[in-house]
């Protein structure tokens, strides 16, 4: 057993499975471990165009145009959409509630791959880093993945948001629209609906603001839950085999249970 009751296994299972776990100064499980990030890693994009528009270097209200090779399958609306002209606060939402792909390709465009890569180093990110856009399919001439990252990077990125300067408080307005919260949050009381940052919540609930990544192979959830207990950055990172996914929210589920217990339910041990 390690903290807060989360099992760190060993044998055959645990030669295949990767299981990172970070919440600064009260767990740490793997969370050095480089790790693919599948959409989590679209966290670092949306903080770089937060600090933007917080730091007048962004217009939310700029049309981007979409090109066809923005266009891009996997999760998001605007691949079979018609629309092609979205802002970037419009896109900034899509990419954080339903992590589209086409609004992440097109941000990317806009900001660029080397602007972002500035930016989240300025945050803080030094192993986390985006390393290419997003492709379906991906082909071996290609990045092998479009984001990795460590745990403990993310976990304490998240601590960080504070919701007191004026870019947390954007980046957790969107990472709140999030309608995955299938893995970390699943088991919690918490409100889906519930977009604002809260002064209190109400006892024995949770709220979650938080960027979810699933991908063959990848589970991923990074996110602050504000309970009775306080205020909580966490991040849960999952790697694991091909077919071997529903092991992963499974894991992602039990360490939600423990973050929940810090953030102060009373959930049973």
């Amino acid at each position: 057993m390690t903290e807060s009751g989360l099992r760190d296994e060993s044998g055959a299972a645990a030669a295949t499975t990767r299981v990172a776990v970070s919440v600064p100064g009260l767990i740490s499980i793997h969370e050095d471990a480089e790790l693919t990030l599948a959409s989590t890693g679209k966290l670092l994009l949306l903080a770089v165009v937060a600090r933007g528009i917080a730091e007048g270097e962004l217009d939310p209200a700029e049309i981007v145009e979409l090109r066809d090779d923005d266009r891009c399958g996997g999760s998001g609306l605007l691949g079979v959409l018609s629309g092609r002209r979205w802002s970037i606060g419009d896109l900034a939402v899509l990419t954080a509630s339903v992590s589209d792909n086409t609004a992440t390709n097109a941000l990317l465009r806009r900001l660029g791959l080397d602007r972002v890569a500035e930016g989240a180093a300025a945050l803080g990110f030094a192993r986390t880093r985006i390393l290419d856009r997003i492709r379906e399919p991906r082909l071996p001439s290609h990045p092998p993945t479009f984001a990795v990252g460590t745990a403990g990077e993310l976990a304490r990125f998240a601590a960080g948001l504070d919701g007191q300067r004026e870019w947390t408080r954007l980046l957790l307005g969107w990472m709140a629209c999030n309608t995955d919260r299938s893995l970390v949050p699943a088991l919690l009381p918490s409100e889906p609906e519930e977009r604002e940052i809260p002064g209190s919540v109400p006892a024995g609930t949770v709220w979650v603001a938080n960027k979810t990544g699933t991908d063959v192979g990848v589970r991923a959830d990074v996110g602050v839950m504000i309970g009775a207990g306080g205020r909580v950055g966490y991040a849960v990172l999952a790697n694991g085999p091909a077919g071997g996914e529903h092991t992963l929210v499974e894991r992602a589920r039990q360490a939600g249970l423990a973050i929940g217990r810090l953030a102060g339910l009373p959930l049973d041990s």
